[in-house]
């Protein structure tokens, strides 16, 4: 008979388990994301028009005009904080280890998405273990595309400030 804690299920629960490090990034980018975000009940248009919703909540299920409670809307901010911290870690492994660099490039990556991300020098130099060069790559994220051009941002530049100073903790 085979031990409970030798199953297959076992072995994918502990698969998909966060680390310590990665619990308390979130632990730490999370209240920042509140900030960052602010908080908004009914769904509306960002300025790059994309459909937004509670603290930056975007996908198919935001409705333009639509309250949710603010219920709906921490639990939907603590699992895409995490969806992103998953995603940061699987293309940057190197921050496994790195509490403060992780939680700072979750918040980047909630931002500007884990594609963009993971294709960013941020990615890049963290990979090769240049950790106050992906600090200071995420200064370079500070626009958006408003009609069809990119232009500075000024909330995004005092955004990704912030989110280099997170990420130069302890560095």
């Amino acid at each position: 008979m085979m031990a409970a804690n030798n199953t297959p299920a076992f072995a994918r629960a502990i698969a998909g388990a966060l680390s310590a490090v990665s619990i308390a990034a979130l632990a730490i980018a999370t209240p920042a994301l509140e900030q960052d975000e602010g908080k908004a009940n009914v769904g509306y248009l960002d300025i790059a028009k994309i459909p937004t919703e509670c603290f930056g909540h975007t996908g198919p299920d935001v409705r333009i005009g639509v309250r949710r409670s603010d219920a709906y809307c921490r639990a939907k901010l603590a699992g895409d904080a995490e969806t992103h911290l998953r995603g940061v870690l699987a293309c940057t492994p190197t921050l496994a280890d790195r509490r403060y660099q992780l939680a700072a490039a979750t918040r980047t990556a909630f931002n500007i998405g884990v594609a963009a991300f993971c294709k960013s020098t941020i990615a890049r130099k963290f990979n090769a273990r240049d950790w106050r060069g992906g600090c200071d790559a995420m200064l370079a994220w500070n626009k958006a595309r408003v009609n069809g051009r990119l232009v500075v941002v000024a909330g995004l530049a005092k955004r990704r400030e912030r989110e280099r100073a997170m990420c130069l903790t302890g560095l």
